[in-house]
């Protein structure tokens, strides 16, 4: 996401036959995630049942999903077809922009140099007063 996302649900569309997927996995902030990832524990597991139209809801732990900025989702298995079909996935939630901190480079000096602190006006100059 471009922001931060409080997820509140999630919908999934499929086919009404054996196509249609069965379980849904979702992992929160796991950027590049492949499928070798999958094997992790899951921050929430759904059972999905048949939604040709996409009129279900499934409610999302939101104290886990308060501030997700990268969202991955895993079908592992439908019910009974060779192939999983999605046709729609619906996400339900609040978005806020990201408050991207960057982390200022600064240089501190122990001791001041005066050789780096040059100026014309301030260079000693002596005077002799007869």
């Amino acid at each position: 996401f471009t922001g931060h996302v409080k997820l509140k649900g999630v919908m999934v569309m499929g086919e009404d036959d054996g196509t249609h997927p069965a379980e849904m996995r979702l992992f929160k902030n796991i950027p590049h995630m492949s499928f070798d990832d999958t094997a992790r524990e899951a921050e929430q597991t759904f059972s999905l049942n048949r939604d040709p139209v996409g009129e279900l809801e499934y409610p999302t732990k939101i104290a886990r999903f308060s501030s997700v900025h990268h969202l991955s989702m895993h079908f592992p298995r439908n019910f009974g077809a060779e192939t999983t079909k999605i046709f729609y996935i619906g996400l339900k939630g609040e978005w806020t922009e990201a408050q991207r901190h960057e982390v200022p480079v600064c240089t501190y000096e122990a001791a001041a140099r005066p050789a780096d602190h040059r100026l014309e006006h301030l260079s000693p100059q002596t005077r002799f007063i007869s």
